[in-house]
């Protein structure tokens, strides 16, 4: 589920469900969550480099588990779910290198709000569901994105739930650099592996001093996002999108009750 790997300091996490696009369920929450926290407590970990096993990057967050959580009262979260993932990503003290080899949805897009450095192979594609779903943004994304691409850039990404290129996703400024499916794995560990060389302690103050005046910034938005998507969580037009996905067809609003 979760592939680990040491080398020259930089400490790898392969998102490792291929055939599940590596969505991630409570079980992948928990173990990235807990994987984020031990690299961040090794001292012999410089920097955490993230990417996926198989074609995929990330599909977000498994639509399945997540409409058996909207729908079935005896469902039990993991440990630490998508807010304790999170958690560890806005506390990760080191360098985070993001390398998107396939596609991203969701999570497997607003990651990239918390990586100090993304690199995308340049037939990936990006996409924020959050209104094809009915559902706010995470992940503290409605503060980091506009930070990042700009406001419009931000709007469209955010609302659109269109997907985005590789070379739309540079020229916007949401990633790096743009490398062939071939040599990314291989650019984005030379590029790890350089932060790695370097103090872990400077590296450690150089991150704290560049994220000290966004943190409110990030927490702020995450309780606004937090509260309206447990308002449309269950909803009329989530449960729509839910069942709609389940059933292999398009979503229909149109005849959801006024305001939805």
């Amino acid at each position: 589920m979760l592939l680990v790997d040491d080398h020259a300091r930089v400490r790898t996490l392969t998102l490792n469900r291929p055939d599940a696009l590596n969505a991630f369920n409570e079980a992948l929450y928990d173990a990235t969550t807990e994987a984020l926290r031990e690299a961040n407590d090794d001292p012999g970990v410089a920097v955490v480099l993230i990417t996926g096993a198989g074609r995929a990057f990330s599909a977000g967050t498994d639509l399945l588990e997540m409409g058996e959580r909207a729908t079935n009262p005896d469902f039990v979260p993991g440990k630490h779910g998508f807010l304790g993932l999170i958690d560890a990503l806005a506390e990760f003290e080191k360098p985070i290198v993001v390398a998107v080899n396939g596609l991203g949805l969701g999570i497997g897009t607003t990651i990239i709000g918390f990586a100090d450095l993304a690199l995308m192979a340049d037939n990936a594609r990006l996409k924020c569901p959050f209104t094809s779903l009915a559902v706010a943004p995470e992940a503290a994304s409605s503060y980091l994105m506009p930070g990042l691409v700009g406001r419009q850039n931000a709007s469209w990404l955010l609302m659109s739930s269109e997907w985005i290129s590789a070379a739309e996703a540079h020229q916007m400024g949401l990633v790096f650099a743009v490398c062939s499916p071939d040599t990314l794995l291989d650019e984005a560990r030379s590029r790890a592996e350089v932060l790695a060389a370097k103090p872990i302690s400077s590296l450690k103050a150089v991150k704290a001093t560049m994220m000290a005046p966004i943190r409110d910034g990030i927490a702020a938005a995450r309780q606004r996002e937090n509260a309206c998507f447990a308002e449309l969580m269950g909803g009329p037009a989530n449960i729509e999108a839910l069942t709609a996905f389940a059933e292999g067809r398009a979503a229909d609003f149109t005849s959801l009750p006024p305001g939805w």
